[in-house]
């Protein structure tokens, strides 16, 4: 049985490889490594259908240099195990791991030694942000490039000689101008995306691949990312501003990107940021409905689960927004950045030495909200600031006016005292 057409078309060497010039072409980082035949463990990233494994397989063929593929999701450590011995009888091996951002930290724990003392070189491929989606302690062993969606031309340059080529079609089928630009339009960047599409049309057409035999198999373009091409990441991006600015026909239209490409988790992550990020403390009862929303979303799938999603983003959108909770804890945390300063000794766990006056006191409620919690170098220091856009944080506001009008003090034997 014949391979894919996606598979036989696979490049073997460098100057095969369509797009990713910015990392491929003359003077560029690659081409740099190959001409010093050097190589070092790195991450590619970027939408589906781009190249990435490909990529990494064309580097090992261009080096002479042993390789093994490993996919996160469906390999085991005993797998692991095997390459790395084989990896002492043939030095230099790379290890190609499909879906890197899906290794489990038993993997994770075989793999980092090897990588850190040379025994391999790792080359992930990752359709996720490795910012939010690689472990950190293989992000900061590996060096990050993007591979780019690829443009329509390129797409049409790949069409082109998949028709052409004695490993694809071998100039048996002809297309249409219209057809070859629909495929290359709907495949939003996706190689093998493209190809797929011209293989089945190739097998339907009697000789020619027309535009209505095309628009038959291509009714839904292929939504891993936008259509100018730009990136996945634009389309997640695009999705968390149009929340944030109340816009809820854009939000909707990149929530249904991401619902085409079936990417429930990002969906899930996202909305799930956004709702703390930006909602936050202006309509808490919208995040906690956000939350339900997912689950019930994750719980019935697509195609119904846009339903509740739909809802979840409608609400978000039309809420009043509010960064304040963000902005709290990033303040509080950038003093601890400085320095740290110690609990007072009458919160201690465990006090030690304290005479029983000076002591917390578990049973004086009425004396709680005067005691002062923070060190005594940060007294009267104030993180949170509410933003006043909902009538929720108002209240809040006013709450929050009359404890800080409150003296608190550390004298915890004097306020005692007060009945």
């Amino acid at each position: 049985m014949q391979e894919p057409l996606a598979f036989r078309m696979r490049p073997q060497k460098i100057e095969e490889i369509i797009g990713q010039k910015h990392l491929i072409g003359e003077g560029n980082v690659l081409r740099k490594c190959l001409a010093a035949k050097r190589i070092f463990s790195m991450i590619f990233y970027g939408p589906p259908g781009t190249g990435k494994t490909t990529l990494a397989m064309v580097l090992a063929n261009e080096l002479e240099l042993p390789y093994r593929l490993f996919n996160a999701v469906t390999g085991n450590k005993k797998e692991l195990e095997q390459i790395f011995a084989e990896a002492r009888l043939y030095p230099g091996l790379i290890l190609i791991v499909d879906e890197v951002h899906r290794l489990n930290k038993d993997k994770q724990d075989l793999l980092l030694p090897h990588v850190e003392n040379g025994n391999i070189t790792l080359i992930g491929a990752t359709t996720s942000n490795p910012l939010h989606a690689i472990n950190p302690a293989i992000r900061s062993r590996c060096h990050l490039f993007e591979v780019k969606a690829l443009s329509q031309t390129d797409i049409e340059e790949a069409l082109c000689k998949a028709l052409q080529s004695p490993k694809g079609l071998n100039n048996e089928i002809t297309i249409e101008e219209d057809a070859l630009h629909i495929i290359s339009r709907h495949s939003n960047g996706d190689i093998r995306y493209a190809l797929n599409i011209l293989e089945i049309c190739a097998i339907a057409s009697d000789g020619c691949i027309s535009k209505a035999l095309v628009e038959q198999f291509s009714q839904i373009p292929n939504m891993s990312m936008d259509s100018d091409g730009d990136g996945y990441y634009d389309v997640l991006s695009g999705f968390q501003k149009s929340i944030r600015g109340s816009d809820v026909d854009a939000a909707l239209y990149y929530l249904g990107i991401m619902i085409e490409a079936n990417d429930m988790d990002s969906i899930e992550r996202r909305l799930l940021v956004t709702a703390y990020e930006d909602i936050g403390l202006g309509n808490p009862a919208a995040v906690a409905r956000c939350v339900q929303a997912i689950d019930a979303a994750k719980r019935v799938g697509f195609p119904e689960g846009r339903i509740p999603l739909a809802m979840a983003i409608i609400d978000l959108c039309l809420s009043p927004k509010s960064k304040s909770a963000e902005s709290a804890i990033d303040a509080a945390m950038s003093v601890l950045r400085h320095t740290s300063y110690k609990v007072p000794d009458y919160l201690r766990f465990t006090p030690v030495n304290m005479k029983e006056e000076d002591q917390y006191d578990y049973n004086r409620s009425d004396i709680w909200n005067q005691i002062q919690y923070l060190p005594d170098a940060l007294k009267n220091t104030q993180f949170y600031h509410p933003q006043m856009n909902s009538s929720y944080e108002k209240v809040l506001a006013q709450n929050l006016e009359k404890l800080r009008k409150v003296k608190r003090t550390s004298n915890l034997a004097a306020l005692k005292k007060k009945r």
